[in-house]
């Protein structure tokens, strides 16, 4: 980092060195501007460090800085070692300084720096007294010995010394000599000062071993020379970024240590190059043992980002995802305020925090998209307290009043949603009547079925039915490690066209939406009636993308028909009972059918015409709880098709999950698992996010063959096999399992109007290949990874990893973990 000054608010241009040392001297605490520029400094540090773990050498600006932020790396070998490097390149200057004979009064010494995490206190406090008192010296020899003596800090002192001639050897019983009283010490004292850079200054506050051995409790150990990061990935295809970046900008490096409800804050300024195209790159890492955790991101209330995390192991793991943003253009072109919140906890059990680089490129692409030029939130609006702004439902009502612009000629509303808590495993929850059937626990209800809904002041305006995400630590963590769950890096949304109401919504005045998530409640008679709430709880926000007519305009039309009739219900449940009159085995299905249709006429500045947003969907869930209750089997398909006049998707998720857990002596438990799940999508056109054509990088591909393609179709495949064994008392569990991956990505040719027509099977396979890809992993190790662009034969790669890691996850119960059972 050098020298080069850069602007903080409320202070002008500071270096590195001088903003570390206002954050040393303030008293009170530190300026929260002032604490966000340095936060972001460690982190980029952090991120170098970590790409150059066994050679980088800091600066002695970014050592001052690293020693300021000590408690947040906790007991980092990478750090240590990094640190001994420090000293080793700078040994010469200091044994010099040294060998000058360096001397303090030895009653100053607990009042030189306060032992605390470095935030505050000068380097001294008591200059005025210096004469007169008594003085410790230390000769170069003893630098030696004492730096022999501590190699587990890589500096030149331990818990009974100080690298500037402090030293404590009263403590120990022992006496050194001492240089007479009067002012030659004082004089010799800034004849020292004077020929040190400031920088030098700041980092004597961070020899203090007290300070830099950190309890347990904050360690987060990143690998040592004899070890790697185990990669994490989800399988998707390749997106699209310029082969030389030359307009990139770091939003935010930050580490999310004890988080919940303490976002990242920071803000985004649109780059000095011109762009239609931005990318993100997130790039994590983690060392420790801690669960899965949720992250949205959002400029200013609106979310652009939903993600989650692997689950880390002691060693550390890194991940990688790339995500085209460039739907989201309208706000990249103005400044935002960026809010990421990461929710997480650290304690002496669950000790990973996550580090985090996320990189945004801009660059300008031949095949330009079409953008929203407008994008309006519908979320909680919290950015102006800093904090994030989904919506927790049932806990509260998702819904925001808005005014659209008069001049709209396309709309388009996306939902992000997805479970948590009770919900987390919705797909695996019995009807409500069913809930008490086992003894000893309480299974989650309003049946496996979810539908979120959009109403536009108060009328149904589309459904979306979500795809079962599975998170890191869902069922057996022994699935989703190296290879994560679909989707689980990058959560996608659900569009609906709503440009029919556009009549009614240009009208100037101020309009309700309202996001709902709705199961089935039953009477445990075979009938049933969606609900308007579920159990607790669903992270929920949305998004009305606004495409804008010439300036001037008020799009005017005929009043939406719509037709959406109560959806069909078909439920079904039946018990056995053993010989003494318990449950011993719960069946029961679900099916659901929904038919929707809205119409209208706009008038816009090219003329009248009518749109169409037409859904037919089809679910059905088949479910056994047997055992007694510790075995389920799921087999769940939802599948659908959306359509408008320039729009077509078809989607299918099916879904198979068998579990079974035992409880054992001494509150010892074991899960073993089994899934196989996919995810089929085929897309015509596109709403408000562009189609995987303009997305895929094609550079990779034999063929330049975008022009003759109208859609995508993906097929995304996973089936697997797991255990864990869980030992509370020991505060530790274990695990193994095989995942494998099938993914393929193909160019289609057929049109919206053939889609409509409907077909057998309006998903298919066809197409001409762009992209496929297969992985198999087994024990945390990537045993084959083959894949290949264009129909060309795949590529294989065999590698087996044996880091000497064993698998282990965070210590979770298995309500936690399957959503049942008794704790």
């Amino acid at each position: 980092m050098g020298g080069n000054a850069e602007y903080i608010a409320g202070y002008g241009y500071l270096t590195l060195q001088q903003a570390v040392h206002l954050a040393q001297n303030s008293e009170g605490g530190v300026d929260q501007r002032l604490a966000q520029f340095l936060d972001n400094k460690v982190g980029e540090v952090w991120a170098r460090l970590h790409a150059q773990p066994n050679t980088y050498i800091f600066p002695q600006d970014e050592f001052a800085l690293f020693n300021y932020y000590k408690a947040r790396f906790g007991d980092s070998e990478i750090v240590r070692n990094a640190t001994k490097r420090f000293w080793d390149n700078h040994r010469g200057t200091h044994l010099l300084a040294c060998s000058f004979i360096f001397v303090m009064p030895s009653s100053q010494a607990s009042n030189m720096i306060p032992v605390n995490d470095g935030v505050n206190g000068a380097l001294f406090d008591k200059l005025g007294s210096f004469p007169g008192e008594s003085w410790r010296i230390w000769s170069t020899s003893e630098y030696k010995h004492e730096q022999a003596s501590d190699k587990s800090l890589g500096m030149p002192s331990n818990q009974s010394s100080r690298l500037i001639g402090l030293d404590r050897e009263r403590e120990k019983g022992r006496q050194r000599p001492s240089v007479g009283n009067g002012i030659l010490p004082v004089i010799t004292f800034f004849l020292i000062l004077i020929t040190l850079p400031c920088s030098a200054l700041a980092s004597f506050t961070s020899q203090q071993p007290d300070l830099l051995a950190l309890s347990p409790a904050l360690s987060n150990r990143a690998p040592n020379e004899s070890s790697s990061l185990l990669e994490c990935f989800q399988v998707a295809a390749p997106v699209l970024s310029p082969a030389k970046p030359s307009c990139q900008q770091t939003l935010m490096v930050h580490t999310f240590g004890w988080s919940y409800g303490i976002p990242f804050v920071g803000d985004y300024i649109p780059p000095n190059c011109d762009f239609n195209r931005v990318t993100f790159n997130f790039t994590v890492t983690s060392a420790g043992r801690q669960f899965d955790r949720l992250a949205l991101m959002f400029l200013n209330d609106t979310e652009i980002f939903r993600t989650s995390t692997a689950e880390p192991t002691q060693k550390g793991i890194i991940w990688t995802y790339v995500k085209d943003m460039s739907n989201f253009l309208a706000l990249f072109k103005e400044p935002q305020k960026i809010i990421f919140d990461l929710g997480n906890l650290v304690d002496d059990t669950y000790t990973g925090s996550w580090n985090t680089t996320l990189t945004a490129t801009f660059f300008t692409a031949e095949d330009s998209i079409n953008p929203a030029d407008v994008i309006i939130p519908v979320s909680a609006r919290k950015s102006a307290d800093n904090s994030p702004s989904g919506f927790v439902v049932p806990d509260s009502k998702a819904v925001n009043t808005i005014t659209l612009p008069q001049n709209v000629k396309k709309a388009v509303f996306s939902i992000s949603a997805c479970g948590q808590a009770a919900e987390e495993f919705w797909w695996s929850n019995v009807l409500s009547s069913d809930t008490q059937a086992f003894n000893g626990t309480t299974l989650y209800g309003y049946s496996p079925f979810r539908e979120l809904q959009l109403l536009i002041d108060g009328t149904l305006a589309g459904v979306a039915w979500p795809f079962p995400v599975i998170f890191t630590g869902g069922i057996v963590p022994g699935f989703w490690r190296p290879v994560v769950g679909i989707d689980a890096f990058d959560l996608r949304e659900d569009e609906i066209d709503i440009s029919a109401f556009l009549p009614i919504l240009c009208d100037g005045k101020e309009h309700t939406f309202e996001i709902r998530v709705a199961g089935i409640s039953d009477d445990g008679n075979g009938n049933g009636n969606l609900t308007e709430t579920v159990g607790s709880n669903w992270v929920v926000t949305g998004k009305v993308f606004v495409w804008l007519d010439s300036s001037g305009r008020i799009t005017s039309g005929t009043v939406p028909t719509i037709s959406s009739p109560a959806p069909s219900l078909e439920l079904q449940s039946s018990t056995q009972k053993s010989g003494n009159g318990t449950v011993k085995s719960l069946d029961y299905a679900v099916k659901v059918a929904r038919s929707l249709s809205i119409s209208s006429t706009i008038i816009t500045s090219t003329g009248s015409h009518v749109v169409t947003w037409q859904q037919d969907l089809t679910y059905s869930n088949e479910g056994q709880f047997s055992n007694g209750g510790n075995d389920q089997t799921n087999k769940q398909t939802t599948s659908g098709l959306d359509v408008s006049d320039t729009y077509s998707k078809a989607f299918k998720y099916p879904l198979f999950v068998y579990s079974t857990y035992q409880v054992l002596s001494g509150g010892n438990f074991t899960i073993v698992g089994d899934m196989s799940r996919g995810k089929d999508v085929r897309k015509i056109g596109s709403l408000a996010f562009p189609s995987e054509l303009k997305t895929f990088d094609f550079t990779h591909s034999p063929t330049q063959y975008r022009s003759p393609f109208k859609g995508t179709a993906s097929n995304d495949w996973q089936n697997g096999t797991a255990s864990y064994l869980s030992v509370p008392a020991q505060k530790r569990s274990y695990g193994s399992g095989t995942t494998e991956q099938y993914y393929s990505l193909s160019g289609i040719a057929d049109d919206v109007a053939s889609t409509q027509d409907g077909t057998p099977d309006p998903v298919g396979t066809g197409g001409v290949d762009l992209y496929r890809r297969h992985v198999l992993a087994a024990n945390d190790s990537v045993i084959l990874d083959e894949q290949s662009f264009g129909g060309q034969s795949m590529k294989k790669s065999l590698r087996v990893a044996n880091r000497g890691d064993k698998p282990a996850f965070a210590n979770v119960g298995i309500k936690a973990m399957l959503g049942r059972g008794p704790f």
